[in-house]
């Protein structure tokens, strides 16, 4: 039997536009002689609908979306994600497509509901497996979360008879390594069971979310034979041949498609996907951001390129007095490099301007953090102001490491509506800086942006070092801290100075009412600040008090 895996950029809540590009795909399908077609999860609405699901007529229009859809899919079976209401209640369902009708239904089992998941709070758990036969294959139908509890999996399907392929259709996000964790899943699954599977994956980024694709078929060894583009859109063939012995073969038709080749080049693709879907798919056609000639904005300014083209990317710089000749020069030669448009408007004049109306107000002084912060807002609100006008995204370009310990200003270097290396830690802005000027077979990214001693520039001679830990250390620190959610004690046992662990800690906790007004940015890392990572602004919990 020839089985098909279309992973395709569904956009949520466009049915109609999300219909239209399976019915493409389909008929790519038919020509390629395709037996069974799958989708991905929720493919009829996209991922995640959120709480689009609690409106009945959303319901309903993914069901009348799904029925029409089926009646141009008349010569092939197919299987479609898709949000079922029934009654009170919703599930999400995957729906067999045969003779232009939906035949079956399929109800998901596992339901997630931890890090970026809110199944439960949307859906009622399936009860029933379903088994179709396919050209004389028996498949069973499975929803993404579904094969990750191997056991469970193995009592759900132990009365559904002979299984020779698990079909599994899936959205599951990106994050660094996933796809490592995604295929052990997988491998076991089809070695514990005996039988192949195919897996189908989302592909497109959603908001914070990235879906990076990569389908996968693996023959009933748990090899896998096959496996689709990474962060595109994708139609993988292959031919699924039981042998004699009882093992289940697959054979694939088309060559095997270019992977990532580190883990460096696996976020910048995130991060170009993330960005480009984020501004299209809320309909901008071009952004605008800060360029200071510092790493983390020249950075942004590089995937915005690759994004989205040069032509739709601007570039400000905003500089004072505390701007050095040099950063000021790597700007605007960044800008040449990447060819985009390129203004320099001086904060200079409304700066005084604004100091001069404050000292009306006893006790301000153009001293400390508060005449610094200004410089930011100030630089945030020309920003803004441009966007307002021309209607361009701004693009923020703080990275994680600054994030976590609030070095940034709200309304300032925060202002903006998406943050594209908002979870990238500050290590791997350096690597990604390298990975860019490798790839582009120049120095996209001047070599100074690379080698200076990172700054804010705020006021005289100022080094993020004033502030902040070594950023190979504060990294380390806030891998355990946030993203293991380990304790100062544990911290310490590994190594990590005890003072510098504590005062990371106690910045990071005491900053999540910035991390809450800051704009939304792509996910890389297991726990991303936002829908990853959820605590209460208002605690009074200490990670060093007496619970004895």
């Amino acid at each position: 039997m020839r089985v098909a895996l279309g992973q395709f950029n569904a956009i949520v809540g466009d049915l109609a536009g999300n219909a239209q590009k399976m019915r493409q795909i389909y008929a790519r399908a038919v020509k390629a002689g395709v037996d069974l077609l799958a989708f991905p999860e929720l493919a009829i609405c996209g991922y995640p609908p959120e709480d689009l699901l609690h409106k009945q007529h959303f319901l309903r229009d993914c069901s009348l979306t799904l029925k029409r859809l089926a009646a141009d899919c008349p010569d092939k079976t197919v299987i479609v994600g898709f949000a079922e209401g029934e009654g009170a209640k919703s599930y999400n369902s995957a729906a067999v497509i045969q003779g232009g009708k939906v035949r079956k239904v399929y109800r998901k089992g596992m339901l997630p509901n931890y890090g970026v998941f809110d199944e439960r709070r949307y859906f009622h758990p399936g009860a029933e497996p379903l088994v179709i036969n396919a050209e004389g294959l028996d498949v069973a139908i499975t929803v993404c979360f579904d094969i990750w509890n191997i056991r469970w999996l193995r009592k759900f399907l132990a009365g559904a008879g002979a299984i020779q392929m698990i079909l599994n259709i899936s959205a599951s996000p990106f994050y660094t390594g996933k796809i490592t964790a995604r295929e052990k899943v997988i491998n076991a699954c089809a070695k514990e069971l005996n039988c192949a599977v195919a897996y189908c994956n989302l592909v497109g980024g959603q908001d914070e979310l990235i879906f990076d694709g990569r389908s996968i078929f693996a023959d009933s060894t748990g090899r896998l034979v096959a496996k689709a583009k990474a962060f595109d859109e994708d139609l993988i063939i292959a031919d699924v041949v039981p042998a004699a012995d009882g093992t289940v073969q697959i054979e694939p038709v088309q060559p095997a498609a270019r992977q990532p080749s580190n883990p460096v080049d696996e976020i910048y693709q995130a991060l170009v996907l993330g960005t480009r879907d984020y501004t299209r798919k809320n309909g901008f056609k071009k952004v605008l951001l800060g360029l200071s000639g510092g790493i983390d904005s020249s950075v942004t300014a590089a995937i915005a390129v690759a994004a989205l083209n040069c032509e739709n990317v601007i570039g400000i710089s905003m500089p004072s007095e505390f701007n050095s000749p040099e950063t000021i020069s790597d700007a605007e030669k960044l800008a040449n490099n990447l060819g985009i448009e390129f203004h320099t408007i001086p904060i200079g004049p409304m700066l005084g301007q604004f100091h001069q109306s404050l000292q009306t107000v006893e006790g301000w002084n153009d001293e400390g953090i508060a005449y610094e912060n200004l410089q930011a807002r100030i630089r945030g609100c020309i920003l803004m102001s441009l966007s307002n006008r021309f209607g361009s995204l701004v693009l923020t370009t703080g990275n994680k490491s600054e994030t976590a310990v609030g070095y940034s200003t709200l309304y300032g270097d925060t202002a903006g509506g998406f943050g594209v290396i908002k979870d990238v830690p500050k290590t791997i802005v350096y690597e990604l800086a390298e990975h860019i000027n490798e790839i582009g077979g120049r120095q996209i990214i001047p070599e100074d942006v690379i080698t200076r001693p990172p700054s804010a520039e705020l006021r005289p001679d100022q080094k993020d070092s004033d502030s902040l830990p070594d950023y190979d250390l504060l990294d380390r620190i806030l891998k355990g801290y946030v993203e293991e959610d380990k304790s100062i004690a544990e911290l310490v046992a590994q190594g990590l100075p005890e003072d510098v662990v504590s005062k990371v800690i106690r910045m990071v906790d005491r900053n999540e009412y910035k991390r809450r007004l800051s704009p939304p940015g792509i996910k890389i890392t297991p726990k991303a600040f936002g829908k990853d990572r959820r605590l209460p602004i208002t605690n009074l919990y200490s990670h060093s008090q007496d619970t004895a």
